[in-house]
């Protein structure tokens, strides 16, 4: 083993046991901020504090550059403790990420640089009102020597927490002044940049402390070293799409955790057992105890799964390797393009498992737990409305379509993969 593969190992377990350590901290109290909407900016504090949001800065920007399973285990762990806090940084590593695989050097140094020293990265990415989700309103424009953004963006997780806005736009300039190529460009600019304006105005039923509100930005004037294009990320076997998606997964894997230890602990310490089971706690009833086999097995399923995918996301962002756990024929594709395509395939794999698990063990609390966990001051509800509301981010009908078709056809799935 290389001095360089032991020192990996050893900053990647490090990071867990602070991930383990943190999680502690953000699961008191979890319940009660979801209930009154109380605004993590403490515990998002604390996060940055401990270094865990630069883990993926690569080496030569002097970064630990840890992997994608690293990176996802980490959110499964803080997910399991508060679902809300694992969302908020999903956006920073996704565009570190297009960072690391499509900005200039200077870029790299600039933003890598700002993040070692504790800044948060948020998305302002979905629009809402155009044909499709991939269709992108908001523009940027030549302004003198300046480009000029102007748009809305919804569901900005993080944005209320974040010193740096990534900002999904399309380039609107048919005269060619900016001489720039025609395409998406993703702008990073400060989030106090004058005439951007965050609101505070989520109100979904789960996830409603991530501060996913709207964004507008109404002539916003940026240089033009700001602008990465997005094409060199989404449009080439990248593993882009499919390390965002391991980390969608590793949330709901957490969530799913998260409503298990909730639904032990509470039929352990509070629920009685049916009258019928004849015996003397809820913990020693046969049918009981069926269940909880069951919804363990499911929420071991889900994050063996996600453990695999997160391999093959490794392989793929490092150039091929290792194949997924999910078949495809290997006359597909070839070299790295063969490695994202099993990258794909194994999160999508994941995703429909962790989207099950966090559904289904969710709702099952209830179940087991019996009448006294319906009080609303435990909101112990909110497992479910997290689940609920997150597992909506992309749909998994098409997951297994994705999968489907690699089998029956030897198609390779999409590699733009779903953010």
């Amino acid at each position: 083993m290389t001095a360089v593969i032991a020192d990996r190992i050893e900053s990647a377990a490090r990071a867990i046991d602070v991930a383990r350590n943190l999680a502690a901290e953000f699961a008191v109290g979890a319940a009660a901020r979801d209930r009154d909407r109380e605004l993590p900016y403490a515990q998002v504090d604390r996060l940055a504090a401990s270094g865990l949001l630069a883990i993926t800065v690569p080496a030569a920007f002097g970064g630990a550059d840890l992997p994608p399973t690293v990176v996802a285990e980490i959110v499964r762990i803080i997910a399991a403790a508060d679902p809300n806090i694992a969302q908020i940084p999903h956006s920073h590593f996704v565009y570190l990420n297009l960072l690391r695989l499509a900005g200039d050097p200077a870029q790299q140094a600039r933003y890598f640089g700002a993040v070692l020293d504790g800044a948060r990265i948020a998305n302002a990415q979905s629009e809402r009102g155009g044909p499709t989700v991939a269709d992108i309103a908001t523009t940027v424009r030549p302004e003198g020597e300046r480009l000029r953004i102007d748009g809305a963006k919804y569901y900005c997780t993080g944005s209320l927490f974040a010193d740096l806005l990534a900002v999904l736009t399309r380039l609107d300039d048919p005269n060619a002044e900016s001489g720039l190529a025609p395409g998406e460009y993703v702008v990073y600019l400060p989030a106090d940049t004058p005439g951007v304006r965050i609101v505070d105005d989520w109100n979904g039923i789960g996830q409603r402390t991530t501060g996913s509100g709207t964004i507008i930005f109404d002539g916003v004037l940026v240089e033009p070293d700001q602008l990465v294009a997005r094409n060199a990320a989404v449009r080439a076997p990248t593993g882009y799409g499919a390390y965002a998606q391991l980390l969608h997964a590793a949330i709901d894997a957490g969530i799913a955790r998260g409503a298990l230890t909730a639904a032990t602990d509470f039929v352990r310490q509070y629920s009685r057992p049916w009258f019928e089971a004849g015996v003397e706690r809820a913990v020693d009833d046969p049918l009981l105890v069926q269940r909880f086999g069951e919804l363990a097995v499911t929420v071991t399923a889900a994050e063996a799964t996600l453990s695999a995918a997160g391999l093959a996301v490794d392989a793929a962002v490092e150039g091929g390797g290792t194949r997924s756990a999910v078949a495809l024929p290997a006359d597909v594709t070839t070299g790295r393009s063969d490695a994202v395509a099993h990258a794909s395939l194994a999160v999508a794999t994941a995703k429909i498992l962790a989207d099950r698990a966090a559904n289904e063990v969710s709702a099952a609390l209830f179940e087991v737990a019996g009448t006294r966990s319906a009080a609303a001051d435990l909101n112990l509800h909110h497992f479910w409305r997290n689940a609920r509301t997150h597992t909506l981010h992309d749909p998994v009908r098409w997951k297994y379509q994705h999968i489907g078709r690699a089998l029956l056809h030897d198609a390779p799935p999409p590699q733009h993969g779903v953010f």
